[in-house]
């Protein structure tokens, strides 16, 4: 018996709990509503995920701008997101492809971007510097461009942007193709030749780590000139940079360069098509400041990446980066999983601005449910005791104790939980008031017509 009690009680609990659910969804379908416009609301405004693929143009194929791609590609597939790179040949061809649509991102240099061809795209930043390196024989000592006049000069096609910027550099000092004697020479062949004094100057505009500034850095016979007009060039042509190479920098143990050399140097960038998603952008920044953001001959740690070349709008995204670092899921979750999280904070959030009045209010709510139905049984059983007051005929009296059989009928299948088990015997107590008001002095016919026991039954 105690079993049976006790899983009767059990089943009682179960569906009291049911109830009470059902009457607070049922009360709540308005809220509920909004709540599932809210939801729909912020789902136009988030992102879709992030693509799994990202197009990138690079540069010459045994260039520095491919290998410092090649090492963006590493970090990307870590993050599982597959980085495709396309080899150009430099800058311009990048920005082409950015603005067809080929690619969407680039190294561009900084300086050759016109307003014209901004249009779509935006800058991440710079990545690293481009030194123009002039490297002389050992016994010429040129400290201005106007001293190559009549030397036996070649330069370097790291890209056809960096020749662009070289031959505009001899423009301004007023040096032509007939005062400069340009050699054409193959990169692989150039170090050589001016170490056999074969060349007398030699342009290469790139970053340090290339293997052709790391030789000449370090060849006896070779001196790297320094810019004494640097700030100069650097007022006249706002995108070159002054750097400091300091004394001692390339090679401690012969002192070399064995004095502050100055020189100019460019940005190379990393341009984006604007379409391209923030968490890529975010990511391709992350690559960035792990690839470039250590020590270097002319930087400081942390000094890049860097919006250092405005001649293309800064990604917000990328602005963001820099004031504050990563996103915060990003720096302690995997990159997939940080995604998913921010997307469901940004799905989540109005929902739950909605949803706690709810929740707040759902007891209210419930109880109110509970009340109006027993106040709707009241308000009939009012009815019915205006319509008895003025009832003379017995045959009416009888009606209306069928209008309150059917009153009681509802009461005794009305669903209420058992916490408000009080307010239904109220209820049933204030319906048999009624139904003893009804019988009067005939009560006891009354009742036997209609069905009940009489009082002395």
């Amino acid at each position: 018996m105690d079993k049976d009690r006790q899983k009767r009680r059990l089943q009682q609990k179960i569906r009291e709990r049911s109830l009470a659910w059902r009457e607070v969804l049922k009360a709540s379908r308005p809220f509920l509503a909004l709540v599932l416009l809210g939801f729909l609301l912020a789902f136009l405004f988030v992102k879709p995920a992030p693509p799994m693929k990202l197009v990138m143009s690079t540069g010459r194929e045994d260039g520095l701008y491919h290998a410092f791609a090649r090492q963006y590609q590493d970090f990307f597939a870590k993050n599982g997101i597959t980085l495709e790179l396309k080899p150009s040949q430099g800058s311009g061809e990048n920005l082409r492809r950015l603005r067809e649509k080929e690619v969407d991102i680039a190294f561009v240099q900084g300086g050759i971007a016109s307003s014209r061809k901004q249009e779509g795209m935006l800058s991440l930043g710079s990545a690293f510097y481009e030194p123009l390196w002039v490297f002389v024989r050992s016994g010429q000592m040129p400290k201005k461009l106007t001293e190559l006049a009549g030397l036996r000069v070649t330069i370097i096609q790291e890209s056809a942007s960096s020749r662009a910027l070289a031959y505009r550099l001899l423009a301004a000092n007023e040096l032509g193709e007939q005062d400069v004697r340009l050699i054409p020479i193959d990169e692989m062949e150039a170090a050589g030749a001016l170490q056999q004094g074969k060349l007398d100057a030699l342009f290469v505009i790139t970053a340090p780590e290339a293997p052709i500034v790391q030789v000449l850095l370090r060849s006896p016979t070779v001196r790297l000139m320094s810019f004494t007009q640097a700030e100069a060039y650097h007022r006249r042509f706002p995108s070159l940079f002054r750097l400091t190479m300091p004394e001692g920098v390339a090679d401690l143990a012969r002192n070399y360069p064995p004095h502050d050399t100055e020189l100019l140097a460019a940005t190379a960038n990393l341009v984006i098509r604007e379409e391209l998603h923030p968490a890529l952008q975010t990511l391709m920044l992350s690559a960035m400041r792990e690839i470039h953001g250590g020590n270097g001959f002319f930087q400081t740690r942390g000094e890049f990446p860097a919006y250092k070349d405005s001649d293309f709008q800064l990604s917000p995204s990328a602005e963001r980066f820099y004031a504050s670092g990563p996103p915060f899921m990003q720096r302690y979750m995997p990159f997939w999983l940080a995604v998913l999280a921010e997307r469901f904070l940004i799905l989540i959030i109005p929902v739950l601005t909605l949803l706690l009045p709810v929740i707040r209010f759902a007891p209210a709510i419930y109880h109110w449910r509970i009340h109006a139905r027993l106040c709707r049984i009241y308000g009939e059983l009012k009815f019915l005791e205006q319509d008895l007051n003025q009832a003379q005929a017995e045959e009416t009296r009888l009606e209306l104790i069928k209008r309150l059989d059917v009153i009681e009928e509802a009461a005794n299948r009305m669903p209420i939980p058992l916490r408000f088990t009080d307010l239904l015997y109220t209820l049933k107590a204030h319906i048999n008031l009624v139904r003893k008001k009804a019988s009067g002095k005939n009560g006891e016919k009354i009742a036997k017509e209609s069905g009940f026991p009489s009082s002395r039954e």
